[in-house]
């Protein structure tokens, strides 16, 4: 998608939330919660995440819905995993499970994060500690795939050709 995209639909969201915003039957709070949110997301979505994880411990501060804050923390949990600080983020990543465990594309980055330290204690010759790390992907990645099928086709595939099959 080029520039000139992106910018339309920043902008059809950014219009769409403050309607969304306007129309609620919410409270204050609410509302707030989720002008914070909005402003976290089109932070995260132009690469400025320190203001977007600014901006979503704010929401988090002020949003009481448990599904709300799941994505919240969902949020802050991509925003470490793509800063490389993959402890953070599997940390936010549990907690937003904690609140929503019908979250798919969080056992999914979880079973990421595990997968890429597996590969990474392979690359120094630590195989058990991979295999525990590779078991914890593939369990991570059953419960995707149980959620939302056909939607982890590459993970499926991963699952089949090492052997741990979806059972």
């Amino acid at each position: 998608m080029n520039q000139q995209n992106d910018n339309f639909l920043d902008k059809t969201f950014t219009i769409m939330a403050d309607i969304v915003i306007k129309v609620l039957p919410a409270s204050q709070q609410e509302k707030e919660a989720f002008t914070y949110y909005k402003e976290g997301l089109v932070a995260q979505s132009s690469g400025q995440y320190a203001q977007a994880l600014e901006s979503y411990y704010e929401a988090l501060q002020l949003e009481e819905d448990p599904i709300d804050r799941s994505y919240i923390l969902y949020n802050i949990a991509l925003i470490y995993s793509n800063n490389g600080e993959y402890s953070i983020a599997l940390q936010y990543y549990h907690q937003s499970l904690e609140l929503n465990p019908k979250l798919s594309q969080t056992y999914n980055n979880i079973a990421v994060i595990y997968h890429y330290q597996g590969v990474k204690s392979s690359e120094k010759r630590q195989s058990e500690i991979a295999k525990k790390l590779f078991n914890k992907a593939a369990d991570y990645w059953k419960e995707a795939i149980r959620l939302a099928p056909n939607n982890y086709i590459e993970a499926e595939n991963w699952l089949i050709t090492t052997g741990r099959e979806l059972n």
